[in-house]
């Protein structure tokens, strides 16, 4: 279109120039053979091209040879030098011309720290030499370099990224082409780097080819600046846009979204300037003089003829000027000279242009200003910037300004990114304040308050457990625990309870029963230390205790909560998702105690949150009447801050170690905050015992109780089997005669074994001595008739549980004779024998 056009409007000339194109593949190799096929075979006079940087190394070293004009409109690097390469012409602007831009826009916003990340190729590292040098200009370090080879897969290019994230700059200036540059910025957004906290700057290397590039890859660019050449607009720039791109759409109609690149621009103008150059050699020699080499020649290379014309058309080349569709077409030292640039910001699936850069002036908003003085770098000149995360403010960096800060400078994760701290000095943590309430007024039913109300149910229904398993374990073979069924419920509950303070009289026999009492009174002794310990506390400690007791009764009450004016802490309250209506500042201790004093409902505060040297001394100044509540939120302490690598921190951390390690510090804190403070946990009384404490003994008992009557179950159940396994009756009468027995004694017991035969000795006793007192024996002396009567007063005071002793004096009066005593029992004694021989 360009050798069309140009000479449909130059028809008066003589010369015509002669296409022959070929295919270098995309390939450093592609390129040489075709340049080489052009030169040998061809006998081209110039050479339009290559397609980049890394062909056209190899390329102009052979136009150089055969004197063969080299004219790229796409090899950007600086590397390429035309100095070195008389015979190259570069139809396009040096990449080094745009590094002043962006040290424009750094300089703009402060930053002091930036990272290039650029391909390792010749196209990559032909910048970074001008772009460290323009940004050491403005006194902006350069600490480390990415670097991303072409052919990198997503593993080894995220790799790298994650290395970026451990490091504290987030200014980073991307150069490398739109393919791998894409790339990185989708796996950039995976990993976290285009959030609020970083700046993304591209070079013109991907923001001239943005029209070529999906939708879904400017997904992951949003919030990118980029630095672009400027081509100004003309009604031949538009006309030609229209042309190219029917004609585009002719040749490939799938493509409909194309769009004419500023490369495209600048290879149209050159094949102006290559056509107004060869008419101005008019009959020129444009033949090859053969290499001297050629029958000796090894290599193509070596039998490379020279042009005749070379050396007069690189003069025409330099000396021709016009103005074409890309502006101003000029060659100066064998390259275009760059005047402005445009500077974008990725929205959408577009860009913002949100101001210039030119040489003179450098950012302005707009370029027809009138009023422009001098080079400025004011961020006023420049739009509304949409930042990464779709933050409208300026990332929070560090710019630098101080080599030291000291003071009570508190140590966290988030400012570590940015700075070095030395060693802490003084611990610190977060806490929370709030006010103190005095309950000293004391109800009716304070002895319930050492217990919560699930630990009152669970004892209570343990102690009615244990009196039913020794109820169970003990009702047939004790006469304590037999009677009436109102009786024996009352005996139980009696015994269980009475183990409280140890008062139970009734006589346990079975050895499972004396192993659940052993138990039981093992978790009665704990439990009712603990009550005593606890009410001993409520009763004689002063109840100091805290109006709050953590953060949620706050969030759930919607109370107002304050912060030290300008602390990290605003962040912390921020996490916990108070209401910004419901949070204040303030700036002194005594503002603090304003607050509190208005509360909550009056424009004042609930609690505050600060850190624990400042609440110390608040504690000290205003005693008994704060305390802290809540959890403790560690941080670093207070430390020394210093420049990321400063050689400082080390000898700093060292002498606060010295200072720390010794008396001195002690001797500080013992000054400003032991001597007077007084540690308001201890006036805060303890809290009441609950369920979680003694579960463990709870279920021990349990387990041993249900232990217990699992085998005496099992031990009777065994011992009716004849009875469960009758036939003559039915199963329902059965059980009904389990149930009977298990309501009788237990006639096998040992217990009542041994009362029978107590009883029976006592029987034949008292008939012994009825007989020897009816006897007309008189040979008897006296003292044996005394005897007698006092054993059977022994024996009646004893059956009514009324012992007597020799030391006793006794009214013998009431107390019948022997005579009397002995007629008058003889029945019952036969009857008791009747009954002790039916037994038998």
């Amino acid at each position: 279109m360009a050798l069309s056009d140009f000479y449909s409007n130059h028809g008066d000339y003589r010369t015509r120039l002669v296409l022959n194109t070929r295919d270098s593949k995309g390939d450093v190799v592609g390129a040489a053979a075709a340049a080489l096929d052009l030169i040998k075979n061809a006998q081209v006079q110039a050479i339009i091209g290559p397609e980049n940087s890394m062909q056209a190394n190899f390329v102009i070293d052979m136009g150089n040879k055969a004197q063969v004009p080299i004219i790229s409109f796409s090899a950007t690097s600086p590397s390429l030098s035309s100095i070195r390469h008389p015979y190259f012409f570069r139809a396009t602007h040096n990449d080094s011309s745009q590094v002043k831009a962006i040290s424009a826009i750094i300089q703009a916003f402060g930053w002091r720290e930036a990272v290039p990340i650029y391909v390792d190729n010749e196209f990559g590292e032909g910048v970074i030499p001008y772009l460290f040098d323009a940004l050491e200009e403005i006194n902006v370090r350069i600490p480390y370099r990415s670097v991303i080879s072409a052919e990198a897969t997503d593993q080894e290019i995220e790799e790298e990224l994650r290395k970026l994230t451990t490091k504290q700059t987030r200014v980073f200036i991307v150069h490398m082409t739109p393919i791998l540059g894409s790339r990185l910025f989708d796996i950039a957004k995976e990993v976290g780097l285009i959030s609020e906290w970083y700046v993304w700057i591209m070079t013109n290397g991907m923001t001239n080819l943005w029209s070529w590039m999906d939708h879904s890859d400017m997904e992951s660019l949003q919030g990118v600046l980029g630095v672009r050449n400027y081509v100004p607009k003309s009604k031949e720039l538009e006309s030609f846009k229209v042309r190219w791109k029917r004609k585009f759409l002719q040749n490939n109609p799938s493509m409909v979204n194309a769009a004419l690149d500023i490369f495209g621009l600048w290879a149209y103008d050159a094949a102006f300037a290559l056509a107004m150059a060869v008419e101005k050699l008019n009959n020129a020699n444009f033949s090859f003089e053969e290499s001297k080499a050629v029958g000796s020649a090894r290599t193509d290379l070596e039998s490379l003829g020279i042009s005749q014309n070379g050396p007069k058309l690189i003069q025409a080349l330099s000396s021709t000027r016009f103005k074409g569709i890309s502006g101003k077409f000029e060659f100066v030292n064998g390259q275009l000279e760059p005047s402005v640039f445009q500077i974008v910001n990725v929205i959408g699936n577009g860009e913002k242009v949100i101001g210039f850069w030119t040489p003179k002036y450098g950012l302005i908003k707009k370029l027809n200003f009138t009023n422009l003085t001098g080079y400025s770098t004011s961020r006023t000149n420049l739009g509304t910037i949409m930042w990464p995360g779709d933050s409208h403010s300026v990332p929070k960096l560090f710019y630098g300004k101080y080599d030291a800060a000291v003071g009570d400078i508190s140590i966290i994760a988030n400012r570590s990114l940015y700075v070095d701290f030395t060693l802490p000095y003084i611990e610190s943590d977060v806490v929370m304040v709030v006010p103190i309430k005095n309950n000293s007024n004391r109800n009716a039913l304070v002895f319930l308050e050492p217990l919560t109300g699930d630990l009152w149910v669970t004892s209570t229904c343990f102690f009615v457990f244990i009196g039913f398993v020794i109820w169970v374990l003990e009702h047939r073979i004790s006469e304590d625990f037999r009677g009436p069924p109102s009786h024996q419920v009352g005996t139980s509950l009696w015994f269980s309870f009475a183990i409280l303070v140890f008062a139970h009289r009734e006589r346990v026999v079975s050895n499972l029963s004396r192993f659940v009492v052993i138990i039981w009174c093992f978790v009665v002794l704990i439990l009712t230390q603990s009550y005593t310990a606890s009410l001993t506390s409520l009763l004689t400690v002063k109840q100091l205790q805290p109006t709050i007791t953590n953060e949620n009764e706050l969030l759930k009450t919607g109370e107002k909560v304050a912060y030290k004016n300008g602390s990290f802490i605003r962040g912390f309250i921020q996490q916990l998702n108070f209401n910004s209506a419901n949070v204040k500042t303030y700036n002194s201790s005594d503002v603090l105690d304003e607050l509190f004093t208005k509360g909550s409902a009056n424009g004042g505060i609930a609690a505050a949150f600060d850190e624990t040297p400042y609440v110390k001394l608040l504690l000290e100044k205003y005693r008994m009447k704060y305390t802290t509540a809540g959890p403790t939120i560690k941080t670093g302490g207070f430390g020394f801050v210093f420049p990321k690598g400063s050689p400082l921190v080390a000898d700093v951390s060292r002498a606060i170690l010295n200072v720390t390690e010794s008396d001195k510090m002690r001797e500080i804190e013992n000054k400003w905050f032991k001597k007077h403070c007084t540690d308001s946990s201890t006036l805060v009384s303890s809290n009441r015992l609950d369920l979680g404490s003694f579960w463990g003994l709870f279920l021990i008992a349990g387990v041993a109780a249900a232990l217990a009557l699992i085998i005496f179950v099992a031990d009777f159940l065994y011992k009716q089997r004849h009875v469960l396994r009758g036939s003559e009756v039915s199963a329902w009468k059965r059980i009904l005669q389990v149930l009977t027995n298990f309501d009788q004694k237990d006639p096998s017991s040992h217990t009542f074994r041994q009362s029978e035969l107590t009883e029976g000795r006592r029987i034949d006793n008292i008939e012994m001595m009825g007989a020897v007192e009816a006897s007309p024996n008189t040979n008897f002396p006296h003292c044996a008739s005394n005897s007698i009567q006092t054993d059977l007063s022994s024996v009646f005071f004893g059956e009514q549980g009324r012992p007597s002793t020799s030391h006793e004096v006794e009214d013998t009066s009431s107390i019948p004779s022997p005579e009397i005593a002995i007629h008058e029992h003889t029945t019952f004694l036969e009857a008791k024998k009747e009954k002790h021989t039916e037994n038998e």
